[in-house]
């Protein structure tokens, strides 16, 4: 689940998309500005697309659209990994979700303080990350790839 716009061709999540056959992009946004009920109703779709459970990946943004996502739809989800949410506490549910998550987190992300990923991390019932310093973990900040959270995502599957 990408965030509010479409990740450049290094970002990470582009590299994990093109490195595993098996990974799929729920429809990529238009752009910003986000659209929360837009972005939601692609999730919903791409999810009925399979009865397989799903692991979602999801980017900034993206994290939102799960977290909303999953108070108003149930579906075949096994785990989320969120990398780097932004602090929206306008959009922002803070029930817990019905799967298993991890929330990554940056201690200099420009849209969110480590203590408010803190928050939502809680908000969620998700596993805490603090991942350093890593910006908001975007092509801006220097990635390109991202093997901790390959690993991280394995850990979540496992």
């Amino acid at each position: 689940m990408p965030g509010r716009g479409v990740p450049f061709p290094n970002h990470w999540s582009r590299q994990w998309a093109r490195a595993h056959p098996g990974y799929r992009w729920a429809p990529e946004p238009p752009g910003p500005p986000y659209q929360p009920d837009e972005r939601v109703a692609a999730l919903d779709a791409a999810l009925g697309e399979s009865d397989e459970p799903a692991v979602l990946i999801a980017h900034s943004a993206g994290c939102l659209t799960v977290a909303i996502w999953a108070t108003r739809h149930a579906g075949p989800v096994q785990a989320a990994l969120l990398a780097t949410p932004p602090w929206v506490p306008e959009l922002t549910p803070e029930q817990k979700l019905p799967f298993r998550s991890l929330l990554v987190a940056s201690s200099n992300d420009p849209h969110a303080t480590l203590e408010q990923s803190e928050r939502l991390a809680r908000d969620w019932g998700a596993e805490f990350v603090d991942a350093g310093a890593v910006g908001h973990l975007d092509s801006a900040s220097g990635f390109g790839p991202w093997p901790q959270g390959e690993k991280l995502l394995q850990r979540l599957v496992d």
